[in-house]
């Protein structure tokens, strides 16, 4: 069953809103076909999807998204080889979608204790804002939360946090023939930028991270090839870590000399405790599927678990085992998708995870 919907998920072009939106009605149609209710919301022109089930005070969020990179139309058409499914959102993450929606199928019915809570968003790609942000503002929280993404099964309990600022620096003109008369912006830039790298919170690190993230992203300067620069705008992406303060780092970046700095957007750090009694659990049942321990790691990049964690919700990326998301051969290997389910529907039935409703905030992770 997971398998032919993941198919017939793979198979829908969902690079654009139109696309992204017919594949969560598609998920949505599947839902109910399956006797799973199913309530949409529409935001800003996206569409997203809840569907819950059991009863209880805990509530286990499954959450994944639809949404994929744009990709030749071949990639749409998904095929076998060697044990992995190919093709564009195979991995990233329409897998981690299929194999939820099929774990809430099995589950539906049971005497679980708890609520399991299925989010299916269509603008992950860009963000999150619109679906998985609205409806955590919407107080769709529960008490924990997983991002089904790509992560070979492994357990992602933390996440770099995401700075973009932009940097102005001020030169002085001058003819390009005697750009010792001038200032040139474009190299007094260039030094503030290795000064950066220097600073104290670049040079931090964490059991998971030998260091924050840098990218200098974007420069834009120089108008003429016979003008010294006088001006020079450079935009930086921060993926700083869990326990590091972003305006700590904007205080540190803009006490450089001749920066002028300019905040932009930001999400903090995924940070849930590896002593949380939920992990500890998920770190019991991982190996009765994978025959390996569990493993526990950190994410460079950002995910919808961010939303979560901005309201203390303990959040995790858990899901299949990938490769070349976002590339031309992108897969997903069969046997990780069915664990994956399977260990879904072992988490959900339990019978422990009501017991986590008790949890203080810092108990909770």
């Amino acid at each position: 069953m997971v398998l032919k919907l993941l198919n017939d998920l793979i198979s829908i072009n969902s690079s654009s809103v139109e696309g992204a939106n017919e594949a969560v009605r598609f998920c949505g149609d599947w839902l109910q076909e399956n006797g799973l209710p199913v309530s949409f919301f529409e935001n800003n022109g996206y569409t997203m999807l809840v569907s819950e089930i059991g009863s209880g005070d805990f509530t286990l969020v499954l959450n994944g998204h639809v949404d994929v990179v744009a990709a030749k139309a071949g990639q749409f058409l998904p095929y076998e080889r060697d044990g992995k499914l190919y093709g564009r959102g195979s991995a990233d993450m329409k897998a981690g979608v299929a194999a939820m929606m099929s774990a809430l199928s099995e589950l539906n019915g049971r005497e679980l204790g708890i609520k399991v809570q299925l989010q299916i968003v269509s603008d992950e790609e860009i963000g999150g804002f619109n679906c998985t942000g609205f409806l955590v503002e919407k107080g769709y929280r529960g008490d924990f939360a997983i991002c089904g993404e790509p992560t070979g099964l492994g357990i992602a309990n933390q996440a770099k946090g995401v700075l973009r600022t932009d940097l102005r620096v001020t030169g002085e003109a001058a003819h390009g023939s005697r750009p010792w008369e001038g200032i040139n912006a474009i190299e007094k830039a260039y030094g503030i930028y290795r000064e950066i790298l220097r600073l104290p919170f670049a040079c931090e690190s964490s059991d998971y991270y030998e260091k924050p993230s840098i990218n200098l992203a974007k420069i834009n300067a120089g108008g003429a090839y016979n003008v010294v620069p006088d001006q020079c705008m450079m935009g930086f992406d921060i993926r700083y870590l869990p326990g590091q303060d972003k305006d700590e780092i904007l205080r540190q970046i803009s006490g450089i000399e001749g920066v002028q700095l300019i905040p932009g957007m930001f999400s903090n750090p995924v940070n849930t405790e590896r002593s949380h009694p939920f992990l500890q659990l998920l770190g019991e049942i991982v190996p009765r599927h994978t025959g390996r321990e569990a493993n526990y790691f950190g994410q460079h990049g950002s995910a919808d678990t961010v939303f979560f964690a901005k309201y203390g919700i303990p959040a995790i990326e858990f899901g299949p085992a990938g490769g070349n998301w976002h590339g031309d051969e992108e897969y997903v290997e069969i046997d990780s998708v069915l664990a994956f389910r399977n260990i879904l529907v072992e988490l959900a039935s339990s019978g422990r995870l009501a017991e986590f409703k008790g949890l203080t905030k810092k108990e909770r992770g």
